[in-house]
């Protein structure tokens, strides 16, 4: 007689197991200790073999019925099933996602949690539906380039670009620990099957323009919050993302310094904004605005998130400024006048957290020259103030030291 959910639940262990049958050489193995376990007694090749599905209740009846239905048609086609099972194992041991989910691991150890998650995220996204059930030693360039054009089609080549770059790092880690013999991404260059695109320059004004700027950013008629980010941006030249997502946790208002951490930055290192009198005027205003949120400029509409990235730029546009400035564009102005005014280059260039960051560096280098910088900010900031007072670009004496 078959098995019934009933009778199987009642079953009781006893001095010695015993099996309860359901046909077809299906049957439940009672053990002395209660355990409870699904076998499946068939013939192949002449010989006898012994297959299991599981232990009930994890494995339900219906559950194991199906399984033993799926492998009695896999072995009419002269396949053995415990076999095609095996092999599947081994492929899924040595399958693209395992792999890679191996390699995240490894990887990820010293990257800032915000970086390993993005990642992971795009692996998942747009990797592993393509790429994750292949054994990686049986992975072609040709699916690679299939994966790639796939996410540039929907506009994302950068991603695209990246997710290129991923999969050949896993590939290394593969051949490294005897997974795979060979690295197809490397076979392959991104400019080989991507589409090139037109290097973008951000929009900003000339110098001559910029008195006009400024006072256009005084009497903006938006929200204060809005007015005084713009401010700010022109005080630090930061990058539009390091500036939105600032929270008041981040600043020493007495020290006058700004210290952002390593995963808010591009470079992934800790950059240290020094403030000029001036910038710290703004943050004062600010305090009574927004001072009870975690952020600097919270969001509108979101309070508990920070200011969308594209306030700055709408304001801008309101102004009359579109397609001709950004918030970016404070950078690029920063930089040309600063660099005319004789600031050294170096110090300029770690302001902007441009300059070069090994590994070794990374814990004090952006400390670099707090010193002159910080002389360097308020010479930039009284230069903002008297040139938007006068209504022209006016000189200054950069700080050489």
């Amino acid at each position: 007689m078959a098995l019934t959910d009933t009778g199987i639940r009642k079953a009781k262990a006893k001095n010695t197991a015993y099996r309860m049958s359901d046909g077809g050489g299906l049957y439940l193995f009672v053990t002395p200790p209660g355990g409870k376990l699904w076998r499946w007694k068939y013939r192949f090749d002449g010989r006898e073999k012994l297959m299991s599905f599981g232990s009930y209740p994890d494995v339900s009846l219906s559950s194991a019925r199906e399984r033993h239905l799926e492998a009695r048609k896999l072995l009419a086609t002269g396949t053995d099933p415990m076999a095609e099972r095996k092999a599947e194992k081994a492929a899924a041991e040595d399958s693209f996602q395992s792999i890679a989910r191996i390699w995240l691991d490894h990887w990820q150890d010293g990257k800032s949690p915000r970086h390993a998650a993005y990642v992971e995220r795009r692996m998942e996204a747009d990797i592993l539906p393509c790429l994750g059930a292949r054994p990686i030693a049986a992975i072609e360039a040709p699916e690679l380039v299939a994966m790639t054009k796939a996410i540039e089609q929907r506009g994302a080549r950068d991603i695209a670009k990246r997710a290129l770059e991923t999969t050949g790092q896993v590939f290394r880690y593969a051949i490294a620990h005897g997974y795979a013999r060979r690295n197809p991404a490397s076979e392959i260059r991104p400019s080989d099957i991507l589409k090139s695109t037109r290097k973008v320059n951000y929009a900003r004004l000339d110098a001559k323009e910029l008195p006009s700027l400024l006072r256009s950013i005084e009497v903006y008629q938006g929200t204060h919050v809005t007015r005084l980010a713009m401010k700010l941006m022109s005080l630090t030249f930061v990058r539009t993302s390091e500036l939105i997502g600032a929270r008041w946790a981040e600043f020493d208002l007495e020290a006058a310094r700004w210290d952002i951490p390593a995963e808010r930055m591009k470079m992934r290192t800790p950059h240290i904004v020094p403030l000029a009198k001036q910038a710290l005027d703004v943050l004062d205003t600010l305090k009574t605005l927004t001072g009870k949120s975690e952020w600097l400029f919270p969001g509108d509409r979101n309070a508990k998130k920070p200011m969308s990235n594209n306030t700055i730029l709408k304001a801008l546009e309101r102004m009359g400024y579109k397609g001709r400035m950004t918030g970016h564009g404070f950078r690029g102005l920063a930089s040309t006048i600063l660099h005319e005014q004789g600031h050294p280059h170096e110090h300029i260039e770690l302001q902007l957290a441009h300059a070069p960051r090994n590994a070794v560096s990374a814990a004090y280098n952006h400390a670099l020259y707090l010193e002159p910088r910080a002389r360097m900010m308020q010479d930039w900031a009284d230069f903002l103030e008297q040139t938007r007072r006068g209504g022209k670009v006016l000189p200054f004496r950069g700080s050489a030291a």
